[in-house]
């Protein structure tokens, strides 16, 4: 039964600004640090800590920018996120789990339940084999499960309720 972590595995998530003021603002780039995704057969489950979510960097135009952004501006971003975003202190586990799993060749299908910000809704990820790994990248709408987009600046500054998970596993 493979197990991944970071140390063999990469989990990112991807935001986008909107608004009046967008022009100031940044997408971003977010790694999650600490995650443990179980493969056995038919059966998949993944916990995450969403208080080991680090700013890598902002992106401009679907690229990284690593120098854009300072390691306090990095630290002020990551306390926004796990105190007004995802409430951390009160939604400390973010967990999926499969209820199907169908191979076909070098795809995947992957339906189940992910539980974030204390709620739990069915996902379907596609997953693709690519360079010997296993990866999928999704759409979650943070609405949906209770979340309110951060925004600022009375909602000139604001990230986009749409933001895209990647996760990345080694093909074995």
């Amino acid at each position: 039964m493979p197990t991944y972590r970071a140390d063999n595995a990469e989990c990112w998530i991807f935001t986008f600004k909107e608004g009046l003021l967008s022009k100031i603002a940044h997408d971003l780039k977010i790694r999650v640090g600490t995650f443990e995704v179980t493969v056995e057969e038919g059966r998949v489950e993944g916990t995450f800590d969403p208080t080991s979510l680090r700013v890598e960097c902002a992106r401009q135009d679907g690229r990284d920018s690593p120098s854009t952004l300072s390691a306090s501006d990095k630290k002020k971003i990551e306390g926004n996120i796990q105190k007004d975003v995802l409430e951390t202190k009160r939604h400390r586990d973010v967990r999926f789990v499969s209820s199907e799993v169908a191979i076909e060749g070098e795809r995947a299908t992957v339906k189940g339940d992910l539980t974030l910000h204390g709620t739990t809704r069915p996902i379907t990820a596609t997953v693709q084999k690519s360079d010997g790994r296993w990866v999928t990248e999704l759409r979650l709408h943070q609405p949906d499960f209770g979340i309110k987009p951060y925004s600022a600046m009375l909602g000139t500054l604001k990230v986009q309720p749409t933001l895209t998970v990647q996760l990345s596993v080694p093909a074995e």
